[in-house]
């Protein structure tokens, strides 16, 4: 009994973590989030992040992510992809396995680390956290938007 419901817990949390990452516009499922902004013909935004732990990450989610001015903005605009690693948080194990390969693929060095993605999956910037609050990231990310569509 117990050999089923383990791999059904992990799966659960899994999928919680996909719609919970900052809110409603945050995924943790990096496939989906491909296959969405292919379709939808938008940026991805992938935040690498140490979400308990890290202090500019916390800053970063405080001043930026979990603001109304950045949720209208990236509605419109972007894929939101969380991909943590937390060191006092359990998280699923699929999780954790696709947030390190991640973050291999990427070459992550630092937290926070934020990558814009053009539609195809392809690499066009990297920043992290940058002063200025939420509406100087709006003005640096629309300039980001405006330089890999033209």
């Amino acid at each position: 009994m117990n050999r089923f419901f383990r791999p059904l817990a992990s799966l659960f949390l899994f999928a919680a973590a996909a719609v919970m990452a900052h809110g409603a516009n945050w995924t943790t499922d990096y496939a989906a989030a491909k296959e969405q902004a292919k379709a939808e013909n938008r940026h991805i935004l992938l935040e690498f992040t140490g979400s308990d732990w890290c202090p500019p990450c916390q800053r970063l989610n405080a001043e930026v992510f979990s603001r109304s001015e950045f949720s209208a903005f990236a509605d419109a605009n972007l894929i939101l992809v969380k991909l943590d690693f937390p060191r006092r948080t359990e998280q699923a194990p699929e999780l954790a396995a696709q947030n390190r390969r991640l973050a291999e693929k990427y070459g992550i060095q630092g937290f926070p680390t934020v990558i814009i993605l053009n539609p195809s999956g392809e690499e066009i910037e990297r920043t992290g956290y940058r002063r200025g609050g939420v509406a100087a990231y709006i003005r640096h990310l629309e300039s980001v938007l405006a330089r890999s569509k033209s």
